[in-house]
């Protein structure tokens, strides 16, 4: 009796274990869907002009001289970036913007740490953190 029941044992094991993979792998999709691959990626640091991306893009404006129109686009709603040698980053935080953070350091060079992120071209630091010095 003992060796008829042990194979009936193990198909429902299996079929148990098997149904709870089933039920399990769409939460596990969703959150990489969510938060990408490498949701555990290590923190950077990026020091670099805070801008306002619009006047940035369209027509390369940083600096002393765009820093008032900067901070009044940014605390308008604008996209917030942080400008280095050759690479510029969207900066946001815990998947919202952070303007109020940001818009009084419109022009000047800070330092800010967060996860890197890229697609299509664009880099962006999430949950980002102004380092102080």
């Amino acid at each position: 009796m003992f060796n008829s029941e042990g194979p009936t044992v193990l198909k429902v094991a299996v079929a148990v274990a098997f149904t709870a993979a089933l039920a399990l792998s769409p939460l596990a999709l969703a959150q990489e869907h969510e938060h990408g691959k490498d949701a555990l990626a290590a923190d950077k640091t990026v020091t670099g002009e805070v801008v306002d991306l619009m006047c940035y893009v369209d027509h390369n404006a940083s600096g002393d001289k765009h820093a008032a129109c900067a901070s009044k686009c940014i605390k308008g709603g604008g996209p917030v970036g942080i400008a280095t040698e050759g690479k510029t980053y969207l900066i946001v935080g815990d998947h919202k913007p952070m303007n109020d953070q940001f818009a009084d350091y419109a022009g000047k060079t800070i330092t800010v740490k967060g996860k890197v992120a890229e697609r299509g071209g664009l880099t962006m630091i999430e949950n980002a953190e102004i380092v102080k010095k």
